[in-house]
């Protein structure tokens, strides 16, 4: 029992506009949020340009709706800030030969099933999927023949019923009964025949109506996603959730921006998320993101605190200020001057660093909380000679009091040597996926590696 699918991406406007993802590049982006998205034991691939292969071995259809979210998720992606209806995917679900044909259609085959005319191919499901309805096309030449057919003869009987008029009967006035050869004679003019009253044709007797065709399967179009969502943080040495950091979805599928305002602007979407969820979900420590150059400038700051105005002081125990992007060799006055910046609105301080050796000798104690050493090896072989590096230096951690923590955490294996190398805190796609709301208890989640296993 296994479900198979070519998804296909076609573009129904024209060329990208400044800030939305070039065509050119859209293989990729939909290749990586494809494969974050449909997540195992599911197995999804590229097969051709703009051209994925979704497979399911737990169902034996896929669910229109849920390639409908993901129409819209794709869309929200690819064209941040546009209105829905930018592409549309034409799913086909059939036999491996079939989809894989499918698969190599171009793009002008490709307008012709989506208007309906049918491929010349093997047969199999296929609708059109965009993010507000759900339509399905008949996929070969001869099912769309048959389909135009039937709608043609639901609507003939009607049509003729309504155009046919019975002509009146000829009268004998209207023959000649005189040979040609002769000259006529004058005759006495008689009176016509009568000609019987010119009767109106009858109405046109009822007919039954149509079979109604198959009308598109519409779908309420999901709400739109928030751009932001929860990494649930757990604490390996107790094997439970001690509770949540926010992150941006746009980073299950590309790298953040390297420019510091657009940094803040995600910081400040992040802020503005935590704010919210804090009489929402009371559970457990809350952690929000600052950037360590924006911590630096006047302008950044007042922006910050333009956010961190209106956080309610009795929260303040359970936030953590994470800061990201820190260098190596960090300036001590900075650190000093970020922590007495942020006290007002956060009890705890976190930096994430990317290099697992970073001098912790040199911070003077109660500096900082926690150091968080974010992974980023592409491999997991990589990323565990990180965590090895990182956990060689818990003396100094514990010498300093300083926790240890790790994010980015991707795999079964690398939560094992977290936890076998004494990493207090994990986060990451092998803890949770990226949660709509933020961990509700200490129990409130089933760690993402024990689902894969």
């Amino acid at each position: 029992m296994t479900a198979i699918c070519c998804l296909r991406i076609l573009f129904t406007v024209g060329e990208s506009q400044p800030g939305e993802v070039p065509k050119h590049k859209a293989q990729g982006v939909a290749d990586a949020f494809l494969k974050a998205r449909w997540r195992a034991p599911r197995k999804c691939g590229a097969v051709a340009p703009l051209a994925f292969v979704l497979a399911d071995n737990r169902v034996e259809t896929l669910d229109p709706t849920e390639m409908q979210a993901v129409a819209a998720e794709l869309e929200k992606v690819l064209f941040p800030g546009r209105p829905i209806g930018q592409i549309a995917l034409m799913t086909f679900e059939g036999d491996e030969q079939a989809v894989l044909k499918f698969a190599a259609l171009t793009q002008a085959e490709l307008a012709g099933l989506m208007a309906g005319e049918g491929y010349e191919g093997p047969p199999g499901r296929v609708h059109v999927v965009t993010a507000d309805s759900v339509e399905p096309r008949p996929s070969t030449r001869a099912e769309a023949k048959t389909f135009a057919e039937d709608k043609a003869s639901a609507k003939k009987p009607g049509l003729a019923a309504a155009t046919t008029v019975t002509p009146p009967p000829k009268t004998a006035a209207s023959v000649s009964t005189v040979p040609a050869a002769e000259p006529a004679k004058p005759v006495a003019a008689k009176a016509p025949p009568p000609v019987a009253a010119a009767v109106a044709p009858e109405p046109p007797k009822a007919q039954p109506a149509p079979p109604p065709t198959p009308a598109a399967a519409k779908v309420a179009a999901p709400p739109p996603q928030a751009q932001t969502g929860w990494w649930g943080v757990y604490d390996l040495a107790h094997g439970a959730f001690v509770g949540s950091a926010i992150g941006m979805r746009a980073d299950l599928i590309g790298p953040p921006p390297e420019d510091d305002g657009k940094l803040l602007k995600r910081d400040l979407i992040c802020l503005t998320d935590t704010q919210a969820a804090l009489k929402a979900a009371p559970f457990g420590e809350i952690q929000a993101p600052f950037g360590f150059w924006n911590l630096t400038t006047p302008a950044s700051q007042e922006a910050y605190k333009s956010r961190l105005s209106r956080y309610p002081l009795d929260q303040l125990p359970r936030l953590t200020a994470t800061i990201y992007a820190t260098p190596r060799e960090a300036s001590i006055g900075m650190l000093q001057q970020m922590r007495l910046f942020l006290k007002g609105s956060f009890s705890r301080m976190d930096v994430q660093v990317c290099d697992p050796t970073f001098p912790i000798s040199g911070l003077p104690h109660e500096l900082v909380d926690s150091i968080t050493l974010v992974l980023n090896g592409e491999t997991e072989h990589d990323r565990l000679k990180q965590i090895l590096k990182f956990v060689e230096r818990k003396a100094a951690y514990v010498a300093k009091g300083v926790a240890q923590a790790a994010a980015n955490v991707c795999s079964a294996v690398e939560l094992e040597a977290c936890k076998a190398g004494g990493i207090a805190f994990v986060r990451g796609p092998a803890v949770t996926d990226l949660l709509e709301k933020p961990v509700a208890s200490a129990d409130g989640a089933t760690l993402a590696a024990a689902n894969a296993a």
